[in-house]
């Protein structure tokens, strides 16, 4: 789908939902072309696995093996670490907001604000300590 057409993005993302609501919460997290399929055991999780890609092939959509990954105790998705210990930050993105540069203007101030705000359910007393920034 070409994505530089108008709502493309929303239109895609409206598929993906439509094609595997039955799945979403379930086993399951999509956000566009990213489907995470999580289980308990590898038989359940070979189950489900089957289960989504037969969904897909049934609506005429494919993966693509090469960016595919599968029966991970541990992955990066959408800037998080999910592993069977929870949800995690991804250190490498605590690396960009600890290496961000001094702010030099109120732009730069509202950038490295958006930035730190994406991880603020991990940062206890985050609105006391960015306070000052807004």
């Amino acid at each position: 789908m070409p994505f530089g057409l108008t709502n493309a993005p929303s239109t895609f993302m409206r598929l993906m939902n439509h094609v595997l609501h039955a799945f979403i919460g379930k086993f399951m997290v999509v956000y566009f072309d990213d489907i995470l399929v999580y289980s308990k055991s590898l038989k359940d999780h070979i189950h489900h696995l089957r289960r989504v890609l037969q969904v897909l092939r049934h609506g005429k959509l494919y993966a693509n093996m090469k960016k595919c990954t599968f029966c991970m105790d541990r992955v990066v998705f959408l800037g998080f670490v999910v592993s069977s210990k929870g949800i995690q930050v991804d250190e490498e993105k605590v690396k960009a907001i600890k290496d961000w540069p001094t702010p030099k203007s109120v732009i730069d101030v509202r950038s490295f604000h958006s930035l730190a705000s994406f991880y603020r359910q991990f940062v206890r007393d985050f609105s006391t300590l960015v306070a000052p920034l807004t």
